[in-house]
């Protein structure tokens, strides 16, 4: 799994106080599951992160094959660029079952998941803030090439329902597979993802990023998950927009499918411009499709300046690969 690197050029240390240890009152689940989870195979991968306050089923979470980078950004609202240390936080993974008291708010929920991870992984950090690389969003030289989102006109009265993506080509699929549209990809439900929604579909070594009413803020930070670096929003643009884009992976291997791209460190051409990147190896025509950076430019005008700046960091200091057992 490649790995960003994050070189720091400025380190203010902000606490040295070690976060995550279990005070007595501190809110603790009633019950918890921790173990390492099933050894993957095949080039396929479930993992959910499913329950807790805000949810449907508020008094239970139910975590398959998470890593614990996931479940830290969750336990103190942070994004993966936040989280500094170990290479394996990224590729260890786990299932969690655990049962809330009732009436837990979410701010109870993030102590306990801290208390957990205290408790089962030995875990002890810090705050530090450091000058890193970055990506400014930005309009290209000429100008946005975006679909400024409208509000659908209300159904009349027997219409069918409309269903998002290009159109399907071809007889009715199976019972429980989704049609293929024109593109290669498959056409998703009607209204998935809602406002401000967004997916992201991996097919043939290629992929289809959809934003529904999205705005320039929120495309930043889809593209800061996929970078693992911090994205900016400077378009200026104030919007929402509908957006398709198709784009090549370079830079993904393995499961890396499901976490993000690996960009050029600071000072290097992006993929494509003499910079590397390495398709997956199951993805032949992987090249069909340009790379993130070029897709930007080519289909939506926009385009991602590096930059550096300060960045609010959780340092681990110590944490353990094996849970504590259950």
């Amino acid at each position: 799994m490649l790995r960003v690197i994050m070189r720091a050029s400025l380190v203010v240390f902000t606490s040295c106080a070690a976060f995550a240890q279990t005070a007595e009152n501190s809110p603790t689940f009633e019950v918890a599951s921790v173990k390492p989870a099933a050894p993957i195979t095949g080039n396929f991968i479930r993992m959910g992160m499913r329950g807790g306050p805000g949810t449907p089923d508020p008094g239970q979470i139910s975590y398959s094959n998470v890593t614990l980078k996931n479940v830290l950004t969750n336990a103190y609202g942070v994004k993966g660029f936040q989280i500094s240390g170990p290479g394996w936080l990224d590729s260890e993974r786990y299932d969690i079952v655990a049962k809330l008291p009732r009436g837990a708010t979410k701010e109870q929920f993030m102590v306990m998941l801290q208390n957990l991870l205290a408790e089962r992984f030995k875990l002890t950090l810090h705050r530090e803030k450091r000058d890193l690389p970055m990506y400014a969003l930005v309009v290209g030289k000429n100008g946005p090439k975006l679909k400024e989102s409208v509000d659908d006109p209300p159904p009349k009265e027997g219409d069918a329902p409309k269903v998002g993506g290009p159109a399907a080509d071809g007889p009715p699929p199976p019972p429980g597979k989704l049609p293929m549209g024109r593109d290669g990809f498959p056409v998703m439900p009607p209204g998935m993802g809602g406002r401000g929604g967004a997916s992201m579909i991996f097919m043939n070594g290629n992929v289809r990023l959809t934003a529904n009413r999205q705005s320039m803020a929120g495309l930043a930070e889809m593209l800061s998950v996929q970078f693992d670096l911090p994205v900016v929003d400077m378009t200026g643009l104030k919007g929402n927009y509908d957006i398709t884009m198709y784009f090549a992976p370079e830079g993904l291997a393995g499961m890396r499918m499901l976490g993000g791209l690996t960009p050029p460190p600071p000072g290097a051409p992006p993929p494509g411009e003499g910079g590397g990147g390495m398709p997956m190896a199951s993805a032949p025509d992987a090249q069909s499709n340009p790379n993130l950076f070029a897709a930007l430019q080519e289909q939506l005008g926009l385009k991602l300046e590096q930059r550096k700046g300060p960045v609010d960091l959780l340092v681990i200091d110590h944490l353990e690969k094996a849970p504590v057992e259950n």
